[in-house]
């Protein structure tokens, strides 16, 4: 391992978890950048993910960067975080007893300033959610701060029943990629 300085670009305590699993010891600071995007979610997280780690890497000169962008989606269109509990409630009904995917983008800027960038998507499959259900859901309060209104490693975790790829990808930050793009900059 490197004693290179590392920022995660990421207020998100589900992100800082996982990238604590790496060992490498890191530091937090996420930037406000503008997070607007009208392109597909695959590309939508790859392009949002980008622009937060070259954000942080301006602020945080000579030091590695890490940033990560998720969203749900369904027939690919993008669920983003619910701006209410109605929108939460329609997020989770759309969800229910079908499959939808989870897309990451993990981006990093090298102490040297390179930019690398990977995308990775999850394939996730809700059982049939009753109206009791959802209330349950929301009543808990985890919905509103996350893409897609669940947490799989959440309350709704109890109705996912197949998951197809990374599962950490779904909590928000693919380590399988995070740890290939940390190697390539020489930190692991």
């Amino acid at each position: 391992m490197n004693d290179m300085t590392l920022i995660l670009a990421s207020a998100s305590p589900r992100r800082r978890e996982l990238l604590a699993m790496t060992g490498l010891p890191f530091s937090v600071d996420a930037p406000d950048v503008d997070e607007s995007c009208t392109l597909p979610p695959r590309e939508a997280v790859a392009e949002l993910s980008r622009r937060k780690a070259l954000a942080a890497a301006k602020l945080h000169p000579g030091c590695a960067v890490l940033a990560a962008d998720t969203l749900v989606s369904v027939d690919d269109t993008a669920l983003g975080k619910p701006t209410d509990e109605n929108d939460a409630a329609r997020m989770l009904r759309l969800l229910s007893g079908r499959w939808h995917q989870v897309y990451t983008g993990v981006s990093v800027v090298s102490a040297a300033g390179t930019l690398m960038t990977e995308t990775d998507v999850t394939d996730v499959h809700f059982e049939t959610l009753t109206e009791d259900d959802v209330r349950f859901l929301i009543a808990t309060g985890e919905p509103m701060d996350k893409a897609g209104a669940y947490a799989v490693q959440g309350a709704a975790g109890l109705w996912i029943d197949q998951l197809r790829g990374s599962h950490t990808n779904v909590i928000g930050l693919s380590m399988t990629v995070t740890r290939r793009l940390l190697r390539r900059c020489g930190l692991l």
